[in-house]
């Protein structure tokens, strides 16, 4: 999918052509990024910089984005730390798997709701799942020094990480970057300078009810993709003039429901994983809707009027899974430790129906390498247009 945009220029002096990254979210599925990543980092010369000066993620995606980050000046060795980490996966990397750490978890998060309801705060920080696992994941995986140092060499423009207010009800960016960016404050989102940490990643991948929320700056936080209504604006704010978005979900991909399933009354699984769906999908559609609309409005006005409203055009170019990541993900729930499973069935998962919650979690070798093979297949079909898209000279220039 491609389309264009347009929004207020930060100023009005003439732009750098700079190309802006968005990952968006999705658990285990945002492994898929990382294999439309290698299809690029593969017909880029070798040993360049990210072409990605600007890099924004969310959930998931949030890490994919910060290890890029940390990898700008080298784009190669960047997705390559990706696919090393992301193929070696098993879901106690992410949260525990243990007998105690998964019913005694569960049974906290039980009561707390009981006590929350009775008016006591007593237990209610407890989530779903603990993913303590993760913070120590995040600690060996993104060298967090680096940024700030590819900032000020030159390979990175800005890296920003969003993320839910729980008190606030706001959309956060919380973005590191050249020290010009001005911090913006729309209708439910702002924009904030920071210096990017573990908090800010366990903050923005806090899946809502499976993960606790995180503490930043006297308020706590969850998935960054709750209450995105504009998950594009980050990257313009940033400055952004062309936008690749590498999306987890099928947005394509149309299915015929089965008739003799939709009239049953919905598990709690297939509640979540629609509720999750909704999360991770509507906002980045509507948002692209929104642009094109825009677009079309844009091309149309004199462009005397363009420049006294202060309006340009940004190309977006979007990369999404060629087949839906529940089907795939129904093929590996075996994979999942069995107390995971035995979790997922007292809540509605079975064999043919929880497939999407499913999909979120699975953070299992086999699905997670599926998923980075799917990501490379569709960025090799697209290679060219892709590649075109971001202006990068072909490896086939070099010589050996």
């Amino acid at each position: 999918m491609r389309s264009s945009r347009c929004r207020p220029k930060p100023n009005k002096t003439p732009m750098e052509n700079r190309i802006g990254l968005i990952l968006t979210g999705g658990g285990a599925r945002a492994a898929y990024q990382v294999g439309v990543l290698k299809a690029i980092a593969e017909a880029m010369p070798r040993r360049a910089r990210s072409p990605f000066p600007i890099i924004c993620g969310t959930s998931a995606g949030a890490l994919n984005a910060s290890a890029l980050a940390a990898n700008a000046r080298n784009f190669s060795k960047g997705v390559q730390f990706l696919v090393k980490t992301w193929g070696g996966f098993h879901a106690h990397h992410i949260y525990r798997t243990d007998v105690v750490g998964v019913f005694n978890n569960s049974i906290l998060w039980l009561v707390g709701m009981v006590l929350s309801a009775m008016g006591s705060d007593k237990l209610n920080r407890v989530s779903l799942l603990d993913n303590s696992p993760l913070v120590e994941l995040l600690e060996r995986m993104v060298p967090y020094e680096q940024i700030q140092q590819n900032i000020d060499e030159g390979h990175l423009h800005a890296l920003s990480i969003t993320a839910s207010g729980y008190g606030s009800g706001q959309s956060v960016t919380f973005y590191q970057g050249d020290k010009n960016i001005e911090p913006w404050r729309r209708t439910g989102r702002v924009g904030i300078p920071t210096q990017i940490e573990i908090k800010h990643l366990l903050a923005s991948a806090a899946l809502p009810f499976l993960f606790p929320a995180t503490m930043i700056n006297r308020e706590y936080f969850g998935d960054g993709s709750m209450r995105q209504i504009a998950p594009l604006s980050p990257a313009l704010h940033l400055g952004a003039t062309r936008i690749l978005v590498i999306g987890v979900t099928a947005n394509g991909f149309s299915e015929k429901p089965v008739r003799g399933d939709i009239g049953k009354y919905p598990t709690l699984a297939q509640i979540a994983g629609h509720a999750l769906n909704s999360i991770f999908l509507d906002s980045m559609e509507v948002d692209l809707e929104r642009v094109k609309k825009i677009n079309d409005l844009v091309a149309i006005m004199p462009e005397e009027m363009r420049e006294r409203t202060m309006l340009r055009q940004v190309e977006v170019m979007v990369v999404s899974p060629s087949q839906p990541l529940e089907k795939i993900a129904e093929r590996y729930v075996k994979d999942m430790p069995w107390t995971i499973r035995i979790l997922l069935r007292m809540i509605g998962v079975r064999q043919r129906s929880g497939g999407i919650l499913v999909s979120y979690l699975l953070s299992e070798r086999n699905y997670i390498r599926a998923l980075i093979d799917m990501g490379y297949q569709d960025g090799l079909k697209r290679r060219d247009e892709i590649m075109r898209f971001l202006d990068v000279p072909q490896p086939a220039d070099e010589m050996p």
